[in-house]
């Protein structure tokens, strides 16, 4: 289950935004026990063109916030997963996941976001937050925009993601296709049957 995001902010420095942040996230654990999701994928809210100047104090409301919102999700029998969005590199996730590791949180890699919004690239991403992954959210694109393209029409590195994940003998993340076309789903599958490495 995704969880809401536009207008919200976890780590933000005004107590009005995060406790409206809060509110959502409530009625969100809400539908825990009727959907039984086996996770919930969250957006951390980060951007460094916003928080850059303040970003120990948003980290620490980020934590208070997340450490709150993982213990009620895992109450309900779920996990708590963050998906990286607009962060130019996985050392902005990283103080977040060691400051969380207790409270078993996972990642998400979204490799769509990582090809366009990231300044580093694909591997150091899996070399800092390799650990963490327990989630993928699988779409491509040319690295211009965020098109949620067909897995293969685009130049994201699929097949060197995969081999990673297996050489490191990382655990089996649940996979989430993301094409917003209905035309590229089964390309999608397909593709991903090609260049499965379980």
């Amino acid at each position: 289950m995704h969880a809401p995001f536009i207008d919200l902010s976890p780590g933000s420095p005004d107590p009005e935004v995060r406790a409206l942040t809060r509110r959502r996230f409530k009625q969100l654990t809400r539908l825990i026990p009727i959907f039984k999701p086996k996770t919930i994928v969250c957006h951390t809210g980060w951007e460094s063109q916003r928080y850059w100047f303040l970003k120990e104090s948003w980290i620490e409301y980020s934590m208070e916030f997340w450490s709150w919102l993982a213990e009620d999700i895992r109450k309900e029998g779920s996990s708590l997963i963050l998906e990286n969005v607009y962060e130019s590199d996985p050392y902005e996730f990283f103080d977040l996941f060691k400051g969380l590791k207790h409270q078993g949180i996972g990642f998400c890699l979204d490799t769509g976001h990582q090809a366009v919004f990231s300044r580093t690239g694909l591997l150091v991403w899996l070399e800092i937050l390799g650990e963490y992954i327990a989630q993928l959210h699988l779409h491509d694109n040319n690295g211009i925009q965020d098109d949620h393209l067909a897995l293969g029409k685009g130049e994201i590195d699929f097949p060197g993601l995969f081999k990673y994940l297996k050489e490191k003998k990382l655990r089996q993340p649940i996979i989430t296709l993301e094409p917003h076309g209905e035309d590229d789903f089964l390309p999608s599958l397909e593709y991903l049957e090609n260049i499965w490495p379980w």
